[in-house]
């Protein structure tokens, strides 16, 4: 199958190249028996990557079967996956395939595989070793010839670090590692994710489908989605059910974002107006760059303090016993500072670091230059009005002819 094929198969939507990369790692690796974890944030559509998997692969007439993890209790998981003997336990009355029996010769997907308790994670390493398992309550050794599939959505290497999860597993787990991308990361999908759901709530419920105006869609666009394609589709289906007038503006789109959700990145909806209902145009970045730019500038000021008083002999005394740790300390803090400027994983913002410390960003511009491209930007997109420009980069007045003066 191609990719495309898989798409069209699996309802997957969109034209993201993280998506057709992972959709394509999956096709690929689907023909070996190599295990695989899925990772990705809550609601990016990881179940179906196991699916894909199994029916290219030569299992796929056999047994696939799907296990939350987090959703068995801890006393009774291990009965679920590897069966149990009559009598093993309060209320064993018969003997009891396992989730491992069952599928023996297919494909097991273990979904929320973080939640797994430790001693059941040695028996899943068991199986992932040699095959072998062995029923709740008994003494024999049972063979089971499977493919697995693993899923998370929270950090693995953090629950190794608290001993939360078996080193030895992960790495046999993670034999090929499948990343999902996070909605956020394909906003280009993300118009067409909301008119499919659109057309299906239309047909669901018998009327009309809604649709965007230009506004709107780029809300859609440059919102955070925490809870990535699940909070889409529900957001969508509120908006199909609730609202009458069936083109839907930016106004109304906001209304049913999560404020709890704004908050994560406040350049995408801060007010540039006083009735809250006006997105801000500053992009990801530009906040990121604004805000990192006001703290290197912070500290470097702070630096400049602390040398005015070393330079006062005496009557900074008690500073200078210090005075080498402290500056190092400044240095080490604005250099962190300056590292977060370099690649940030939220927008892939890129920098090159040379041996005199200036920081070049992508397209040979310096931090500076950056942020002079941001304020004449935007002082030239309020046609020189000084007081609406320091309002949307969120500075004020005086700050921004400084700023204009200085740079």
């Amino acid at each position: 199958m191609t990719v495309q094929e898989i798409k069209n198969r699996f309802r997957i939507i969109g034209n993201s190249p993280l998506l057709d990369r992972a959709i394509d790692i999956a096709r690929q690796v689907a023909a070996t028996d190599l295990s695989v974890l899925i990772t990705g944030e809550s609601g990016t559509g990881k179940e179906a990557f196991p699916q894909i998997i199994h029916q290219n692969s030569s299992r796929k007439h056999a047994h696939y079967i799907a296990v939350n993890c987090g959703a068995i209790p801890e006393g009774t998981i291990d009965s679920e996956l590897f069966g149990h003997e009559k009598g093993s336990f309060t209320g064993a009355h018969d003997t009891r395939k396992g989730y491992f029996e069952v599928a023996d010769g297919g494909t097991i997907f273990l979904d929320e595989v973080g939640e797994l308790p430790l001693p059941t994670q040695v028996r899943l390493l068991r199986v992932l070793e040699t095959g072998e398992y062995i029923r709740v309550g008994s003494s024999k050794v049972l063979k089971t010839n499977v493919r697995i599939v693993a899923a998370t959505n929270v950090n693995m290497l953090q629950l190794m670090e608290k001993g939360r999860f078996r080193e030895d597993l992960y790495y046999r787990l993670n034999t090929v590692p499948l990343i999902i991308p996070a909605l956020r990361e394909r906003k280009e999908d993300i118009p067409l994710l909301f008119r499919r759901f659109a057309s299906d709530f239309a047909d669901k419920y018998h009327m009309p489908p809604i649709k965007l105006t230009r506004d709107a869609e780029e809300c859609l666009i440059n919102y955070y989605w925490k809870g990535n394609i699940r909070q889409l589709k529900n957001v969508t289906e509120q908006i199909s059910v609730i609202e009458k007038v069936r083109e839907i503006d930016a106004k109304t789109i906001i209304a049913y974002l999560p404020d709890n959700n704004i908050s994560t990145l406040p350049a995408l909806f801060r007010p540039s107006g006083g009735d809250g209902n006006i997105p801000n145009e500053l992009s990801e970045k530009e906040l990121l760059y604004k805000i990192l730019f006001e703290l290197r500038k912070d500290m470097i000021d702070l630096k400049s303090i602390v040398y005015g008083l070393l330079e006062k002999g005496d009557s900074a005394q008690p500073i200078q016993t210090g005075n080498t740790r402290i500056l190092k300390k400044l240095d080490n803090d604005i250099h962190k500072v300056e590292t977060a400027m370099q690649i940030h994983p939220a927008t892939h913002i890129e920098a090159t670091v040379h041996e005199n410390g200036i920081k070049e960003l992508d397209g040979g511009q310096t931090l500076d230059e950056k942020e002079r491209e941001i304020i004449r930007r935007t002082v030239e997109k309020h046609n020189g009005n000084k007081k609406a420009a320091a309002k949307e980069l969120g500075i004020s007045e005086r700050t921004l002819f400084r700023k204009i003066k200085e740079l």
